[in-house]
């Protein structure tokens, strides 16, 4: 049953329900009166301990998968800037026809660019060093439209690649293994030979160095080497033919509809593959690693949350004369339960305000927290000697911030239901028999 309070003030008055008051006046410490009754000051302690615990458990929790996605959305960014959105191939591995399957692309409403390109592998050779590459001939001006290598020169730029003049860009791992110098020349081996009455011979050809790039992938650094696509042509056979054709998406997370919807009017032979099948497993393992570490953090918010269980036990165990008092007035035990599950909730309620905006103000401003921390210790977290990603990346998922709140909120509520239903099944004579 619920009895209704009527509080005056001044000439307005409105009702209010006397669990939610006595719940409120619960959470606060009151002082105690002559004849020790009153709040304990004890309980009131464990419950900010139990505020702060989930405040801490929650700021972690959005912290920690800001900076993961932060490293997702860095390391896609990294790898699209050198593999493309989506690629159109053939099944043979040489596309005659590729102008028309370029123009047919470009005409999707989602595709903003298309660029043909050669890949190949080969061997390259430079003062006794040996390194396998994989080659790729591009078109320096369509390139450029479809990936970011350009900003990722470190030495050069594309548009040094010009036909006939075998010019080569390489990876910045690669150029240091072969300790080759922009500039200078070095051979490049092709795995189609010349056949001749003696032997075999393998085809040879001098390349200059005329650019390096990193894009901080060790992948791409150590084992990629760009030149003309006129020039890979040449080197490899191809005549006019070419491995494929990439393009460039307004959305790169709508790369799989769009290969879709690009088959139907394609030839039967080409194949249509995107960034999440070319990296499938890597971003698989990146996103279940995001998974488990939101699992394993959110155990401490359960733990902070499930804290609220000993404060209201506690002040079960010291209300237990005003719980007798409440229930011989006419208080249901619905009507007690409801006075301490507003007890928890109101706790669990504070503590998740206050990890939520600590959390989201952390994670909106680690770039200037954690400099300011590295100078404070006089050491750096992530060398860049040793890590491709020398700063901690950020970014904040409203989506996420909003799971982890309703997941905590619902840990937080669970926690109040067995104390508040124990509040409830105090009988009255056994509270009231040595007060």
């Amino acid at each position: 049953m619920h009895v209704n309070i009527v509080v005056h003030s001044g000439i307005a008055s409105f009702p209010m329900l006397y669990e939610l008051m006595i719940g409120l006046r619960y959470t606060r410490a009151q002082p105690r009166d002559s004849d020790g009754r009153g709040g304990n000051r004890f309980i009131s302690f464990i419950a900010l301990i139990s505020m702060l615990g989930l405040a801490l458990g929650v700021a972690a929790l959005i912290v920690v998968l800001s900076v993961m996605n932060g490293f997702q959305k860095e390391l896609r960014t990294r790898i699209l800037g050198v593999v493309s959105h989506v690629q159109i191939s053939s099944e043979s591995g040489e596309l005659t026809d590729w102008l028309t399957v370029l123009q047919g692309a470009a005409q999707h409403p989602k595709v903003l660019a298309a660029a043909p390109y050669v890949q190949q592998q080969g061997m390259l050779t430079y003062d006794g060093q040996v390194k396998g590459v994989m080659v790729r001939g591009i078109l320096p001006e369509a390139e450029d439209k479809v990936a970011d290598l350009a900003r990722h020169m470190r030495a050069g730029k594309l548009d040094d690649l010009v036909p006939g003049e075998f010019g080569i860009v390489l990876g910045s791992e690669l150029a240091r293994a072969l300790r080759v110098q922009p500039g200078e020349k070095v051979t490049l081996l092709a795995p189609q030979g010349l056949v001749t009455p003696a032997a075999i011979l393998p085809r040879m050809k001098q390349f200059r160095v005329v650019g390096i790039f990193e894009v901080g992938m060790f992948e791409f650094d150590s084992g990629l080497a760009l030149m003309h696509m006129e020039d890979a042509q040449t080197l490899y056979r191809m005549g006019q033919a070419v491995s494929g054709v990439r393009l460039k998406l307004d959305d790169l997370f709508a790369a799989q509809q769009v290969g879709r919807e690009l088959m139907r009017f394609l030839p039967a032979d080409t194949w249509i593959s995107d960034w999440t099948r070319s990296h499938a497993n890597f971003f698989r393992a990146v996103d279940i690693e995001k998974r488990m570490m939101f699992l394993i953090l959110l155990l401490i918010v359960a733990v902070a949350a499930f804290n609220i269980v000993s404060t209201l036990v506690m002040a079960v165990q010291d209300k237990r004369a005003d719980i007798a008092i409440l229930r011989t007035l006419g208080a249901s035990p619905r009507s007690i339960m409801s006075i301490f599950i507003v007890q928890g909730t109101l706790i669990g309620a504070i503590g998740l305000l206050a990890g939520v905006g600590g959390g989201v103000a952390l994670a909106l401003n680690i770039d200037v927290v954690v400099p300011a921390l590295e100078r404070a210790m006089g050491m750096q977290f992530l060398a860049k000697d040793v890590y491709y990603i020398s700063d901690l990346p950020s970014d904040l998922h409203w989506d996420d911030v909003w799971t982890i709140s309703s997941v905590s909120f619902v840990l937080t509520l669970l926690a109040t239901l067995y104390p508040s239903w124990r509040a409830s099944r105090t009988p009255p004579a056994e509270a009231l028999r040595y007060e």
